[in-house]
Order: structure tokens, then C-alpha cells, then sequence
């Protein structure tokens, strides 16, 4: 897998949401909001993407993230700061 671009420790809380596929709203560090459900992170060409099932690209880039807010409730987090 390539490199991690983002703290060790926030990339879990991501794979957290994959893994309970968590309704997100994203936003990212040019202040765009996106929101969908968490599926998996995956990578391409070196980068690590954050793969949505309702955005229409569908693909995030990790190292674009700014504010990753959880929108399912009971969730076992609210909101991670990047």
C-alpha cells in the first residue's frame, strides 16, 4: 500500500466508517462539502481515495480532507479534524 499521507491515527477512524459504512459529510480543505455513505478506501496511482456510494465522482482523496462528520446515529465517533 502506498504511504500514509494523513496521521496513522485519523486514517482509523475512516476505516471505522468503511467498515460500519457510516453516512459521511466530508469536508474537504478547498471547503467543498460532500456527503454519502463510507464504503472502502482504496488506491491509485499513490494516492489513497475514500470510495462514497452517493457522490457522482464517487472518489475522495484522503489527503484532501479537512472535516470528516458522522451523520449515523449512535455512531462510535461525531467528527474527526484533519
Amino acid at each position: 500500500m502506498s504511504e500514509c499521507r494523513i496521521a496513522c491515527d485519523l486514517h482509523d477512524y475512516i476505516e471505522i466508517a468503511c467498515l460500519y459504512g457510516y453516512q459521511v459529510r466530508l469536508t474537504l480543505k478547498d471547503k467543498k462539502i460532500v456527503e454519502g455513505r463510507a464504503l472502502n478506501i482504496v488506491t491509485e496511482e499513490k494516492r489513497e481515495i475514500l470510495l462514497l456510494d452517493q457522490n457522482p465522482n464517487g472518489k475522495i482523496a484522503l489527503d484532501q480532507l479537512a472535516k470528516l462528520q458522522v451523520l449515523t446515529p449512535n455512531a462510535r465517533f461525531t467528527e474527526v479534524i484533519f
